[in-house]
């Protein structure tokens, strides 16, 4: 979503996007199980009036893929030769080494016109750009995402909401605001995965030892220990909302379910050569 916001308001709407069928721009079922059918990003272009054309076979695009490999090569190594090792650094050295790679690599276009479309007055890309999510609100004014509740401040709009459905916008600062008919929510975050975990679990000699392991690792790695797989990543939001939580520790599984059996004393060759004969060995 940022990097198309970027591109939008340097170069202006292109009439389409050629892309693969990755399920960022299409779902892969021809009728989606819920919503309006569309990803994210489609109803985002949807809404800016850009097409995303999907390519049916590799060779459809490449010339894309050719680049990526030669980006993968060159751009990786003059990384290294400038001492870049984080991505902060690498996102502001792109700009310049594209300029430089473009300088030499660039052939002239067979259509020179250029088709990219100013931006409308009606066309805010802050409200367009965003991850949306409907949800329904329950009767006590909360409602729930990402593994997190969201209660709504009650007043004049959100009391009226009970049973009714409202937008989950996700920002690509990670901002989240709630709204309904044109109305932003105001909301308290209540987080489940910040919560304190069970209590311990007091040993009983009398379990079994399979249920005894079972039970030791239920309190070293409680459930929901992840968010949801299809929400937006996170990694360079300054302002969101869901934190990861702590990683569980390491376990080790020979240490658990009961205390580990003692080697016995070693036998001599004498007393060896005694059990055979006696057929204990």
């Amino acid at each position: 979503m940022e990097a198309t916001r970027a591109y939008i308001e340097r170069h202006g709407k292109p009439v389409a996007f050629y892309s693969d069928k990755h399920s960022v721009f299409r779902h892969a079922r021809a009728s989606a199980a819920r919503g309006d059918g569309m990803t994210h990003f489609g109803r985002a272009l949807d809404a800016l009036n850009i097409e995303i054309i999907c390519a049916n076979s590799p060779q459809a695009k490449g010339r894309v893929e050719l680049a990526n490999a030669t980006l993968q090569d060159r751009l990786v190594k003059a990384m290294r030769l400038e001492g870049i090792s984080s991505i902060a650094d690498a996102n502001a050295f792109l700009d310049s080494y594209m300029a430089r790679h473009n300088e030499r690599f660039a052939h002239p276009a067979f259509d020179v016109r250029d088709l990219h479309r100013p931006l409308a007055p009606h066309d805010d890309l802050r409200s367009i750009m965003v991850w949306r999510e409907q949800r329904t609100v329950k009767p006590a004014l909360t409602l729930h995402y990402n593994k997190a509740m969201f209660i709504l401040e009650p007043n004049d709009v959100s009391e009226k909401l009970a049973r009714k459905r409202v937008t989950v916008c996700e920002y690509p600062d990670g901002r989240l605001e709630i709204e309904h008919e044109g109305h932003v929510l105001p909301y308290r975050q209540f987080d489940k995965m910040r919560q304190v975990n069970q209590p311990a679990i007091v040993e009983n000699k009398h379990l079994d030892a399979a249920l005894l392991l079972a039970r030791q690792m239920q309190a070293i790695m409680p459930h929901h220990r992840k968010r949801n797989n299809d929400a937006p990543a996170r990694r360079d939001q300054p302002m969101h909302l869901f934190p990861e939580p702590d990683p569980p520790p390491k376990i080790d599984r020979r240490k658990l379910g009961g205390s580990k059996l003692k080697r016995g004393p070693r036998l001599s060759d004498a007393e060896l050569r005694e059990r055979r004969t006696l057929g204990f060995v």
